[in-house]
């Protein structure tokens, strides 16, 4: 397994609860999860959409 850091952040209590919800329902095993799978999906999307940005066609091709 990869180590682990720890890292600090600062969440409105609404999203805790929220959190807390899928964990009670047995969806996620703790929250550390739930923040790594959103963590993981945004830089999926986000290098998705670099990476795509980077292929796309040069306007000078375009015109």
């Amino acid at each position: 397994m990869t180590k682990m850091k720890i890292i600090s952040v600062q969440l409105p209590q609404g999203l805790i609860k929220a959190m807390d919800q899928l964990v009670k329902q047995g969806i996620y095993p703790n929250r550390s999860e739930i923040i790594r799978t959103a963590i993981r999906e945004l830089l999926k999307r986000e290098l998705y959409q670099l990476e795509s940005n980077e292929r796309s066609t040069p306007e000078y091709v375009m015109k």
